[in-house]
């Protein structure tokens, strides 16, 4: 973290905007006597998501198939790798997958086998992105080292110029560097600022989940290959690399969507650590919508495409964010607040990678 400023949010709000929004949303929940948690949809997707992960794992074994074709069902795994996360993972550490704590925690925990941890996850998605979004130095999603520059109060390097260029290259290796790299570095650094949450286990026992989660993780992505399946070494690390490659590629797209853009705020708060906003509005302000309307986004992306809805509700399962939405754009819309939203996925990624070019720009 390079800032360690307590921050607060504003609680002026003459208009009640969040108190007005809320009871419109809950009066949508209890008036179709909907819960607010995953229904049978939501579990017949992730079950096809976990298909698409693990049905080419063992097709590997079983089939007498060309090199080729195990690369494309590296790329499919990939596919089904990114689904997992973004419709499983994601809604059970929200705990919103299912009225039932232990599913949630189970669907959570989908995470180890995408080569990720639920601790670290939890404290830098749920607790600093979601409460400190797009705030330099709080949260992490927009501090990807010097390699990249996301804010206008990031230091600025020559090699920025072309970040808008390279960027695509790095994008891809998200999830291989949680694998490898990130989870030990985030866990030191959160267990030194002793940095938890409800029910969270002493940092001693986190290190010991860590190291055992990674030792089974590469066991049964490299190891098991290894013996069992008849190729070359160098094809089976290849065939790690392109999946984890594909996995994150697509979920850095669609991470950067939501909140690296030109119509995303970054504010900073004042010299007594206050935000101008209160929380609500600032999630309003740092956030974008995309492709709303496409079905396979919203279907694909696990709602990650509805980001105002999932930074406002963050417990409401992304499978409703497409009927609130509609209530989240009125309420803004007669509160005189903003409501970011790109029509298409291609208009959202063009924006992206204009505002990476002005953010690569030599500062004056």
């Amino acid at each position: 973290m390079q800032s360690k400023q307590t921050l607060r949010f504003s609680r002026k709000d003459s208009k009640n905007f969040f108190k007005t929004l809320n009871h419109r949303v809950n009066t949508y929940f209890k008036k179709n006597k909907i819960r607010k948690t995953g229904n049978w949809k939501l579990y017949l997707k992730s079950s096809l998501m976990f298909i698409l992960l693990l049905g080419p794992y063992f097709l590997v074994y079983t089939l007498e198939i060309s090199l080729w074709v195990k690369l494309i069902m590296c790329i499919i795994m990939g596919i089904g790798m990114a689904g997992v996360g973004m419709n499983v993972m994601h809604d059970g550490n929200h705990g919103s997958f299912s009225k039932h704590p232990l599913v949630n925690k189970l669907m959570g925990s989908s995470i180890y086998i995408l080569a990720g941890n639920v601790f670290n996850w939890k404290i830098q998605h749920n607790l600093l992105h979601h409460t400190y979004t797009n705030i330099h130095g709080h949260d992490e999603d927009i501090d990807p080292g010097n390699i990249l520059r996301f804010s206008k109060h990031s230091p600025w390097f020559p090699y920025h110029r072309f970040q808008h260029l390279y960027s695509i290259f790095l994008y891809g290796l998200l999830t291989i560097n949680w694998a490898i790299f990130a989870d030990f570095k985030q866990m030191k650094s959160y267990t030194s600022r002793k940095l938890t949450y409800l029910n969270s286990k002493r940092a001693s026992l986190q290190w010991i989940g860590l190291i055992i989660s990674k030792i089974i993780y590469f066991s049964v992505w490299l190891i098991i290959p290894l013996i069992f399946i008849e190729a070359s070494w160098w094809a089976i690390i290849i065939g790690f690399i392109i999946m984890h490659y594909t996995a994150g590629l697509i979920l850095s797209i669609v991470f950067q969507l939501a909140h690296v853009m030109e119509d995303a705020s970054m504010p900073k708060a004042d010299r007594t650590g206050t935000m101008k906003n209160t929380w609500a509005i600032h999630q309003l302000l740092t956030t974008v919508n995309f492709s709303t309307k496409n079905r396979f986004i919203n279907w694909f992306t696990g709602g990650l495409n509805h980001q105002i809805e999932h930074h406002i509700f963050p417990n409401i399962s992304h499978i409703h964010y497409s009927k609130i939405g509609k209530i989240v754009k009125q309420t803004a819309k007669e509160f005189n607040l903003p409501y970011n939203e790109y029509k298409t996925t291609r208009s959202a990624i063009f924006s992206h990678f204009k505002f990476l070019k002005q953010m690569g720009l030599q500062p004056n």
